[in-house]
C-alpha cells in the first residue's frame, strides 16, 4: 500500500512539472521582438504627426537627440535592452512632452512608439500595436559591455559614471554655485542663527543650522574646486545621449576655470572678509557662462550644433 502511494506521488509530481513546463513554453512563445512587424504603417503615420508637433524640439527631427536623449541608435536600444514595450509607452504617457507631462492619451503614446520603431528601421506589419500586446513585445537584448575604469594620475581607477552630465551639474555645480551667488545678497558672517521649527522635524532645515554662514561658503567652494575629476571622467553621457567631450581642449579649459574659481573662493572664504569675497560671484558667473554658451545654451551661435551637450 505504501509503495503504491509513493508511486502516485511521483506520478503527480511529474504531471505538475510537465504542466509547468508547458505553461512556460506557451508564455515564451507569446513574447515577440520589436523586429517582428508589431505595428502598422498607418499607426506610425499618426505617431509621426504627433512627434512633429510635440517632440522635435527636445529629441530632434531625426530623433537624434537635442536637449532630450536620442530615440534611435545603439544607445537607445541599450537603454531599453530586453524591456517590454509597455515600459516605453508608460514613460511617454506619464512624463512627456517635457512642457506638458501627462497630456498624451494612451493611444497617442502607443502611436508615438510605433513611429519610433519605424524610424529605428523596424518593419511594420498588417496589425496595429495594441494595449493587449505591449507586454508581450520586447526590445532586443543588447550586448553588455563593461566600461573600462578611468585611471587617475596616480594609476588608481575611478568607478564608472552613475549620472549623466545634467544630473551631475544639478547635484554639485548648481546648488553650490547658488550658495556662492547668494553672497551678493547676504553677508554670510551677519546671518542670524536659524531656529528650527519644533515640529515636524526636517533634516534639510536642521542641516542648514549645523553649517551656517561662512561654513556653508567653505563647503560650496570646496565642492566646486574638487569637481574636475567628475567632470572629466570618461564614459559619462550628456543628457542628450552624446558623450561628454572630456578630451576636447576647450572642455578641459572650462573645467579648469571652474576649479580655479572654486579654489580662490575657498581661500577668500577662509579669511571671512565679506568685501574681499564679493568679486567671486562675478568670476564664477563668467566661468559658468563661458562653458554654457558653447555646450549648454540652445539657439546661440556657439551653443547650437554638434558640440551641444546638456
Amino acid at each position: 500500500m505504501g509503495r503504491r502511494m509513493e508511486m502516485m506521488r511521483i506520478i503527480s509530481l511529474c504531471f505538475f512539472v510537465l504542466a509547468a513546463a508547458l505553461t512556460l513554453s506557451v508564455q515564451a512563445a507569446q513574447v515577440r521582438s520589436i523586429s517582428e512587424r508589431v505595428y502598422s504603417a498607418g499607426q506610425a503615420t499618426r505617431g509621426q504627426e504627433l512627434y512633429k508637433a510635440q517632440c522635435t524640439e527636445c529629441h530632434g527631427n531625426a530623433m537624434e537627440g537635442v536637449s532630450g536623449p536620442p530615440l534611435v541608435g545603439e544607445d537607445f536600444l541599450a537603454n531599453w535592452s530586453a524591456r517590454p514595450l509597455t515600459n516605453l509607452v508608460d514613460k511617454i504617457q506619464k512624463t512627456m512632452p517635457f512642457t506638458s507631462p501627462g497630456s498624451l492619451s494612451r493611444t497617442q503614446s502607443i502611436d508615438l512608439v510605433a513611429y519610433i520603431l519605424q524610424t529605428g528601421k523596424f518593419p511594420a506589419g498588417p496589425t496595429e500595436l495594441s494595449e493587449g500586446s505591449l507586454a508581450q513585445v520586447t526590445f532586443p537584448t543588447a550586448a553588455r559591455t563593461t566600461a573600462t575604469p578611468a585611471l587617475t594620475s596616480t594609476g588608481t581607477s575611478l568607478p564608472s559614471p552613475e549620472g549623466n552630465l545634467a544630473e551631475l551639474m544639478r547635484a554639485i555645480a548648481f546648488p553650490n554655485a547658488n550658495i556662492i551667488f547668494n553672497t551678493q545678497l547676504k553677508d554670510p558672517g551677519a546671518q542670524a542663527k536659524k531656529e528650527l521649527a519644533k515640529a515636524p522635524f526636517d533634516y534639510v532645515e536642521w542641516g542648514a543650522t549645523v553649517y551656517p554662514g561662512w561654513l556653508a561658503i567653505d563647503q560650496a567652494a570646496v565642492a566646486l574646486a574638487e569637481s574636475a575629476p567628475l567632470l572629466l571622467t570618461p564614459g559619462r553621457k550628456c543628457q542628450n545621449g552624446r558623450p561628454v567631450p572630456v578630451d576636447r581642449a576647450d572642455w578641459k579649459q572650462y573645467v579648469a576655470a571652474l576649479v580655479d574659481v572654486g579654489k580662490l573662493a575657498h581661500q577668500l572664504s577662509q579669511k571671512r572678509d565679506y568685501d574681499a569675497f564679493l568679486e567671486i560671484s562675478e568670476k564664477l558667473n563668467d566661468a559658468c557662462a563661458n562653458c554654457h554658451k558653447v555646450y549648454r545654451d540652445k539657439g546661440g551661435a556657439e551653443g547650437s550644433g554638434a558640440t551641444r551637450c546638456q
